[in-house]
């Protein structure tokens, strides 16, 4: 009894190990029809570009990373057999979903107008649900998104993202902004949600930053929001 007792024990540590492991997506590779073309495209985003590396006529790789990413796209020569313009439904979070659609606008990148579904959230992909025109009427967070596409026709959404589902962050993740912008974006929404409470009590917070700071972490995380 006690060897399978080890035995079982060791088993469940053996997969606790594993699911312990970090696996963390790295690059996303898009099949394009012509490289220059679309590294022209996503040098006009604002993307960074990490890497345009050949060998010889029979092989390219170029990376480009969007701003505050983790993960890159990868496209070029001989990198997939995919058919140019079938990737769809690439997903990009932003914190404000109008100032995305502004910013790109100015890049000259031609997008939808901000939109929101008729239910949940289907209407990402081409064919599902209705899509009704602005932003969710609650703003709620996942609710709002703009798509566009490059020369190829590989599609993409902007969804806006202000406050993350429950478990979607580890906890005890470090609160992280990706951006300037993001942080700013992060501030103002602790700053009306603070207003309203301030307007609920009828009395000034002295301990506002306190308030904020722990609206932010909240709001993050997918945890409970202060009262």
């Amino acid at each position: 009894m006690a060897n399978l007792t080890q035995e079982i024990h060791g088993y469940a540590t053996g997969i606790a190990s594993v699911a312990k492991t970090d696996m963390k997506l790295e690059v996303v590779v898009i099949p394009v029809s012509d490289v220059e073309r679309a590294k022209d495209f996503y040098t006009k985003l604002g993307w960074r570009l990490d890497a345009d590396r050949s060998a010889g006529a029979g092989f390219r790789l170029i990376q480009f990373t969007p701003p505050g990413s983790s993960t890159s796209i990868q496209f070029g020569i001989n990198l997939t057999s995919a058919t140019p313009g079938s990737a769809q439904a690439l997903l990009l979070i932003v914190s404000d979903i109008e100032a995305a659609h502004r910013q790109m606008v100015a890049n000259g990148v031609e997008a939808t107008d901000v939109f929101h579904c008729a239910n949940g959230t289907g209407c990402r992909f081409p064919g599902v649900d209705v899509r009704v025109n602005g932003p969710h009427p609650q703003r709620l967070s996942y609710g709002s998104f703009v798509s566009f596409k490059d020369p190829d026709g590989n599609g993409w959404l902007l969804q806006e993202v202000t406050s993350r589902l429950r478990g979607r962050i580890e906890t005890g993740a470090p609160t992280t902004f990706a951006s300037a912008n993001e942080l700013a974006s992060a501030l103002r929404r602790a700053e009306a949600a603070h207003g309203k409470r301030e307007a609920r009590t009828g009395e000034a917070d002295p301990n506002w930053p306190d308030w904020y700071a722990e609206y932010m972490v909240a709001e993050q995380a997918g945890t409970e929001l202060p009262a």
